[in-house]
């Protein structure tokens, strides 16, 4: 095991040596019903029609909802990778606006606690994939537990979905504090969902920033508000992403502004990574060291 690990290392340096642009976000909610997937799956094909190549992987194993959203059927998820032994190629779906996207599924009890070699078959396998794409957007299932956050310090970025009730506020500060005790460095973003109106979302995004930077002195970058829009429950009803369903909604509109907003933030930083501090770096060392 000790050579094939050893093989792995040098495949993913290979990997590393071929792309460092690609970036990895994690999409996370403290508690469910802040309409984290939607915000996923449309912040996904906002990217796209910025010329972006987008991967949405959906990491809420067994809750997932990304295919009812696109209305399309997933005859493969992630759980088939290892109890059919298929390729992660072969669990790609065509999704729109060229978007690709990988189902959860069921029947994996924790993704986060694979043997060893299932991780490293998931990793020999992410590596053919990954560095396709300028960004994979993981869409995480709500909570925290420390085996998922660990997987989250392996991203480039964190999004942080809250909705401006006090309970979503809690949550997702408390989410927010659990990262920051194991990396007080990952880069975090805010977005405010299912305002009332713009000025209630944002009291709620600098609250929210204020508080994080008093009593975890943490720095939080606010990405922006998507308003409560009827045209969203239209959507989900219609198996329809709002961007594509009604693309002159305020939400629409607001959802491309955010998307903007962001990779132009990221185009005046540098996008050169240390290798052994990209994504695929990191998540090699949450599978294999150790083992």
């Amino acid at each position: 095991m000790i050579d094939q690990a050893a093989a792995l290392r040098r495949k993913l340096a290979m990997m590393n040596n071929k792309r460092d642009q690609t970036k990895a976000i994690a999409v996370i909610s403290g508690k469910g019903g802040v309409g984290k997937s939607n915000v996923s799956l449309n912040f996904s094909i906002a990217l796209s029609r910025f010329g972006k190549k987008v991967l949405l992987f959906d990491m809420d194993i067994g809750m997932g909802n990304i295919d009812i959203l696109m209305g399309i059927t997933a005859h493969h998820t992630i759980v088939d990778l290892f109890e059919k032994n298929l390729t992660i190629k072969e669990l790609l779906i065509k999704g729109p606006e060229g978007i690709d996207y990988i189902a959860g599924g069921n029947g994996l009890p924790n993704l986060f606690k694979l043997d060893e070699k299932k991780s490293e078959y998931l990793m020999e396998q992410l590596q053919f994939i990954l560095n396709e794409y300028d960004y994979v957007i993981f869409d995480m299932g709500a909570g925290m537990t420390e085996e998922n956050v660990k997987f989250l310090l392996a991203m480039d970025e964190i999004f942080v979905i809250t909705t401006s009730e006090p309970t979503a506020i809690t949550d997702a500060y408390s989410a927010m504090k659990y990262i920051c005790l194991f990396d007080q460095s990952i880069p975090l973003y805010l977005v405010v969902n299912r305002a009332e109106n713009e000025a209630e979302g944002m009291q709620t995004l600098k609250r929210v920033k204020q508080v994080v930077l008093q009593f975890l002195v943490k720095e939080v970058n606010l990405l922006g508000v998507l308003p409560d829009d009827k045209a969203v429950q239209k959507a989900v009803s219609h198996q329809e992403p709002f961007l594509l369903y009604a693309p002159k909604a305020l939400i629409s509109k607001n959802l491309l502004d955010i998307c903007k907003k962001y990779l132009d933030e990221n185009n005046e930083q540098s996008q050169e990574k240390n290798q052994d501090t990209s994504f695929i770096s990191k998540l090699q060392r949450f599978f294999v060291r150790g083992r």
